[in-house]
């Protein structure tokens, strides 16, 4: 079932429910209404025939041509009422001959009735009557005439009035009609209208799936269509071309890594095979084997850091399974670190500076940390002269603890500056320099800074040198601090 399908059977359902509530309603108040409109005419006949009736100690006396009586009129058929004795003899009537008979038997019927009240109502089928007693006493049981009243005074008498529910019903009957053809005429307007909005409102969504079915890899650059309905299908539309996008970037980057992964990769295996090829043609004195198995060797040996670095990069972070950071003094642990470089050459090149009083403990793991450190420290060399210095600055910024390498080499252009961090970019200054490198370093740099929560970003001047800054989680402070780990390290040589 379609989408559209399913939104006008849920529409319908509800407009159908609503307009049999509606009309029942209607049709309810209506026979209410109509029925009290036919009881307060009886009540007003009956009030009017018992006004003309007058009531004294010796009986009650019935003369209405003595009075002006005065029906209310009945927008029906004409009421029929009955005056009658307390034999159920008739006194007087309004109706025609063969209504008496009728009249008659209604009057009885009331008479029948268990009198606990003044006034009766009975409802005979299509008619609707009303009995009242007027007496002369208050006793309950009716009293046996007199004869010396010369037949003019009763003790009292029944005054039964009629009225009949024909017309109400043939109303009700029309209301009724009239309200089921109404809803109906409602409901298949809203049938037709409310599919053709249904559809118009989703062909949007239709338009969107007839476009992600003609996607595919062959071509990233195809979109879905704007809705330009500014509601959630827009929002919808924007938010899957969003998608679109960052996939689509993601591509772009595998295949610029793949693309450079190749290359980085041919070109050992290319230069391993010639020399074993070249050397294999004839054969050679045991020094020139030598030669072309060192130059092999170093050629493997750039082999397996791509590789390894590839390996790296290509990791998933739910993959990777780093260990747990744990909370690590950094102003301790820099000079530590540092020893380990105590036999490079430009060794005596590092300067430490830390600012702000006190430990500076960070969450870590203090061996990816250490592999961060010898990238960025490695870098640092490629690209300055020996004998200047590369400073590591250490100090607190807000939430987190700010570790920098700085040095005074050649810089990175501003053109350069956004591909830093790519795998296997090389600037124009490290390839007219000479720079070794795979391109890779900067990358899983980056990669490492987030495996520890924190960040690396770059500031640089062109022949200024460049400065990598790493922002790492800061660290409640370790209960067993040391009291050398409180004191100033300030500027030291390493």
């Amino acid at each position: 079932m379609t989408l559209t399908t399913r939104l006008s059977v849920f529409f319908l359902t509800t407009l159908a429910i609503v307009l049999a509530g509606f009309s029942g309603a209607l049709y309810f108040l209506a026979k209410d209404h109509l029925r009290r409109q036919v009881e307060d005419h009886l009540d007003a006949v009956l009030n009017t025939l018992a006004a003309a009736a007058e009531v004294s100690p010796e009986g009650v006396e019935w003369e209405p041509s003595e009075r002006q009586l005065r029906v209310p009129p009945y927008s029906g058929e004409d009421i029929l009422w009955l005056v009658s004795d307390p034999a159920g003899r008739a006194v007087d009537l309004a109706a025609s001959a063969d209504a008496t008979e009728f009249l008659g038997e209604a009057a009885e019927h009331l008479r029948s009735m268990e009198r606990t009240s003044k006034r009766l109502e009975w409802s005979g089928g299509r008619w609707l009557f009303r009995q009242q007693w007027v007496r002369a006493d208050n006793r309950d049981a009716p009293p046996q005439p007199r004869p010396d009243d010369g037949g003019r005074r009763y003790p009292q008498l029944s005054f039964v009035v009629g009225a009949s529910l024909e017309p109400m019903q043939a109303t009700l009957r029309n209301l009724a009609w009239t309200l089921a053809a109404l809803s109906l005429g409602i409901w298949s307007v809203a049938l037709f209208a409310g599919r053709f909005v249904c559809r118009r409102a989703l062909m949007p969504v239709s338009r969107m799936a007839s476009s992600a079915r003609g996607m595919d890899a062959t071509d990233l650059g195809q979109r879905l269509p704007s809705a330009n309905t500014g509601d959630e299908l827009e929002d919808l539309g924007r938010a899957f071309n969003s998608l679109l996008d960052r996939l689509q970037e993601s591509f772009e980057r595998q295949r610029r890594f793949t693309g450079d992964a190749s290359h980085q990769l041919r070109t050992p295996l290319t230069a391993m095979l010639g020399q074993v090829e070249v050397a294999l043609r004839r054969q050679r004195p045991v020094e020139e084997y030598e030669r072309v198995l060192t130059s092999v060797r170093q050629q493997a040996d750039r082999l397996r850091q791509i590789v390894e670095s590839l390996l790296f990069l290509a990791r998933a972070d739910a993959d990777a399974r780093l260990p747990e950071r744990a909370p690590v003094d950094l102003r301790e642990w820099l000079p530590g670190h540092l020893h380990a470089w105590a036999g490079h050459p430009r060794a005596d090149d590092f300067l430490v500076e830390a600012y702000d009083v006190g430990p500076a403990w960070a969450e870590v793991q203090p061996i990816l940390l250490g592999e961060l450190l010898n990238i960025l420290l490695d870098n640092a060399c490629k690209y300055s002269e020996p004998a200047t210095p590369i400073t590591l600055k250490l100090c607190r910024a807000g939430d987190a603890v700010q570790m920098a390498v700085q040095d005074r080499g050649s810089g990175i252009a501003d053109e350069d500056m956004p591909h830093v961090f790519r795998p296997f970019f090389r600037s124009a200054t490290a390839h007219n320099r000479g720079v070794e490198g795979l391109g890779l370093g900067l990358a899983i740099a980056r990669r490492l800074a987030a495996a520890l929560g924190g960040s690396i970003a770059v500031t640089s001047q062109v022949g200024k040198g460049a400065c990598f800054i790493v922002s790492l989680p800061v660290a409640e402070a370790h209960p067993t601090t040391s009291a050398s780990a409180a004191s100033s390290v300030g500027n030291r040589n390493v």
